[in-house]
């Protein structure tokens, strides 16, 4: 299918210079990508961005940097109800599972699985629901494995300012001390 809307991204700030990179979800994995596959997660609302960047305000609140992309992507699977995941032979259990629990114990995850089949079989992302804690029901996120600057995979970043920086120099090689 596709879809286009706006999305939002709460990351790190140090990722601030190159929010379309995917390249942090890739250093460890996520829900929904093997480690070393690049991967754009992002929330169809503001409030679902943050919940997932900070999964649930479940420690003290991290410094977050957060964007709007406006987005226009063919080839997205939709698994947000249980009939379209029926349509994509995909299971609700296994899209929920405990994937760093299962990394942990030196397992693949049941969602990875999910994604590498539907990578295999051409889809350039999903819309799924967000597994973080204390997400609500109606909270949905895009998961993108493909997307670049133009249509079918389109992904453009919201800066009209040029308010982002521009590499990461601005970022020291060592933390400082307070």
């Amino acid at each position: 299918m596709r879809f286009s809307g706006k999305f939002y991204r709460a990351h790190h700030p140090k990722w601030s210079a190159s929010p379309l990179s995917g390249e942090g979800a890739a250093i460890r994995g996520a829900r929904f990508n093997p480690k070393r596959v690049p991967t754009l997660y992002l929330a169809l609302m503001l409030e679902g961005a943050v919940i997932e960047a900070a999964q649930g305000f479940g420690h003290k609140f991290e410094p977050l940097t957060l964007c709007m992309y406006e987005v226009d992507c063919e080839d997205i699977v939709d698994l947000r109800t249980e009939a379209d995941r029926a349509v994509a032979d995909v299971s609700y259990e296994r899209m929920a599972c405990a994937w760093s629990l299962d990394l942990a114990d030196r397992r693949e995850p049941a969602s990875w699985l999910i994604a590498r089949r539907l990578i295999a079989g051409g889809a350039a992302g999903i819309l799924a629901p967000s597994f973080a804690h204390r997400a609500r029901p109606d909270m949905t996120n895009l998961v993108l494995w493909e997307w670049g600057p133009d249509v079918p995979y389109k992904v453009e970043l919201y800066d009209p300012a040029g308010r982002l920086p521009k590499d990461h120099s601005s970022w020291p090689a060592q933390p400082r001390s307070v």
